[in-house]
């Protein structure tokens, strides 16, 4: 495996500087445009699953804080809240005090339910510095998030399908999981009074990791339990990464909760005419955007997937004579929605064009019989030689290809 940190500012990834500050990284173009590929491959794949987007503030008034129990039970990785006039406002630490808010604005049958809400934004960590590196540990995320509203029966069926998303998203991403744990409260937890670390009670706590257990032993996936490393809120599943260095992280995670329904009192009408309190399920498909990208750095090298590499076809002219052509075909390769670039040829010889781009997943050389007869011969990354065919046709296979 490569490291991120490195390799990462060497690919003109993203790039960090002490004005900014530790833990704070920015995102170079061609990390723009993998993070752009990523957040509208997360966008459609929640569409298609269902889920409703939406856009919440980074900020929250303490209050907010207070009742979600995030005040009591995760202030310290909170920044201090800001004095505005009369009121207290905070960085948020997560999103699903805004998305509990949101469903509690509008009145509910069962009949919408399950209600599946996405979001992919900012929260901001107290990270100290001594634990700040690359992408990996951040201080300011963009968490694809989201957040399912369900009645009790509806939970274990939502989660498998959560996990599923989680699964195939790392499929397409080309990831592999070191492994799955089971993360619950510790052996001696206590629940619900101020100076314990869990909220809710027992019971509650105990369906829930009851209903994720279930959910990892009917997709027949061995995970381990992992005492102490569930959320404040509810057990959760975490699906694990390994870096460079063998260090293990959470990529993924799906969490079960009864508690935030209960404190922000959300309901809905059941099909009895009464009212009933939903379940909350937290669940992120590909994490942090941050992490993701640090994980697909440290797994690919360079050389991403065709639809998260940050050029995906490179046009080579053999000599200036062929530089109109190369452009017509990046303009026409940029309408189709291919990230395209051209190596000119006062750039170097042709051989070594083509090892200083050996990255990007499509080469399209064009010497004068190309440009006279408007064709293209594609060279791919993995070595695969096309031979010439015309521009269109060339373009049109690439396109379908990388969507």
């Amino acid at each position: 495996m490569y490291d991120h940190r490195k390799l990462g500012r060497e690919l003109g990834i993203f790039d960090s500087d002490p004005l900014i500050g530790a833990g704070l990284p920015y995102w170079l173009p061609a990390g723009a445009a993998i993070r752009q590929a990523l957040e509208r491959y997360i966008a459609d794949v929640e569409r298609r699953a269902g889920y409703q987007q939406v856009y919440s503030p980074v900020l929250g008034k303490r209050e907010l804080y207070e009742i979600s129990g995030h005040w009591s039970k995760y202030s310290e990785d909170m920044y201090p809240p800001m004095d505005i006039g009369e009121e207290q406002l905070v960085l948020r630490p997560s999103l699903c005090p805004h998305h509990a808010l949101m469903y509690r604005s509008r009145s509910h049958s069962y009949r919408e339910l399950p209600l599946r809400m996405s979001e992919i934004g900012g929260m901001y960590r107290s990270e100290l510095s001594g634990v700040l590196g690359g992408l990996t540990r951040v201080r300011a995320i963009q968490l694809n998030d989201g957040h399912i509203f369900c009645s009790l029966d509806q939970v274990a069926g939502e989660a498998r399908a959560a996990l599923d998303l989680i699964n195939q998203a790392h499929h397409d991403m080309g990831i592999s999981a070191s492994r799955y744990l089971l993360s619950l409260p510790a052996e001696d937890a206590r629940f619900g009074s101020p100076d314990s670390k869990y909220v809710g009670d027992a019971d509650s706590w105990a369906l829930a990791a009851s209903l994720l257990r279930d959910v990892l032993d009917g997709a027949g996936i061995a995970y381990d339990e992992a005492p102490g490393e569930a959320a404040f809120y509810g057990p959760k599943i975490d699906i694990q990464i390994e870096d460079h260095a063998g260090r293990e992280s959470t990529l993924s995670t799906i969490q079960i909760d009864f508690h935030q329904p209960e404190r922000f009192d959300l309901e809905y009408i059941g099909a009895d005419g009464n009212k009933h309190r939903p379940v909350m399920i937290h669940r992120s498909i590909i994490g942090s955007i941050e992490r993701a990208v640090a994980h697909l750095i440290e797994v690919h090298g360079a050389a991403f997937p065709a639809w998260l590499a940050p050029v995906q076809l490179v046009v080579l002219p053999i000599s200036s004579a062929e530089e109109k052509v190369a452009s017509d075909v990046l303009r026409q390769a940029v309408a189709l929605g291919i990230r395209a670039e051209i190596a000119y040829a006062d750039e170097g010889t042709l051989n070594a064009r083509i090892r200083e781009n050996r990255h990007a997943p499509y080469q399209a050389v064009i010497g004068p019989r190309e440009a006279a007869a408007h064709q293209l011969a594609i060279r791919e990354r993995s070595g695969t030689k096309h031979p010439a065919a015309p521009i269109k046709e060339v373009l049109d296979r690439i396109a379908a290809e990388i969507r």
